[in-house]
């Protein structure tokens, strides 16, 4: 089963998905090097030499995607001076970043049910409660929602973006 594509989205070959959400998602995040740092964001790694040390990349691969993640908007570097006074940056999520986690999760969720075997390596659970944490798909309401009963709708408020100014004009 899938989702139910209502309206003119029933016709599956009347229309073309352009301007994906997803693809323009992961035009920034579709990396393994971009998931691996915001994880790490997540657990609270902010300065670079930490991010090359726990994701073992190059460094040159980690500078590349952290000033990436930044120009896009999920990080933002923020001075500190370390103990020999001397100041660099460090990278700190932005609300964009943080509003990422329940996809992220969701992915972990997923490689923990299907790649892991019986047991995952880590739990994410309610720091207060140690309660498990899941990502699921939920209504507005609350009630969870199955794939078979997903409503996919046109937005009627959505407008096509404009095509950039040509520069020779």
């Amino acid at each position: 089963m899938a989702a139910v594509m209502e309206g003119p989205l029933a016709d599956l070959g009347a229309w073309k998905p352009d301007h994906c959400s997803l693809v323009k998602a992961l035009e920034i995040v579709g990396t393994r090097s971009a998931l691996v740092i915001l994880r790490e964001a997540y657990y609270g790694t902010t300065r670079f030499s930490a991010f090359a040390r726990r994701i073992g990349l190059t460094e040159r691969i980690v500078a590349g995607q952290l000033r990436h993640l930044t120009e896009a908007g999920l990080l933002s570097r923020r001075p500190y001076r370390d103990e020999r006074g001397r100041t660099r940056d460090e990278y700190v999520l932005t609300d964009m970043g943080r509003d990422l986690l329940p996809a992220v999760l969701g992915l972990m969720q997923w490689g923990d049910k299907y790649l892991q075997g019986e047991q995952p390596p880590l739990l994410h659970v309610e720091h207060g409660t140690g309660a498990p944490v899941r990502v699921e798909l939920r209504s507005e309401t609350g009630r969870k929602v199955e794939l078979e009963e997903l409503g996919v709708q046109l937005n009627p408020e959505w407008r096509r973006p404009c095509p950039p100014a040509d520069a020779t004009a």
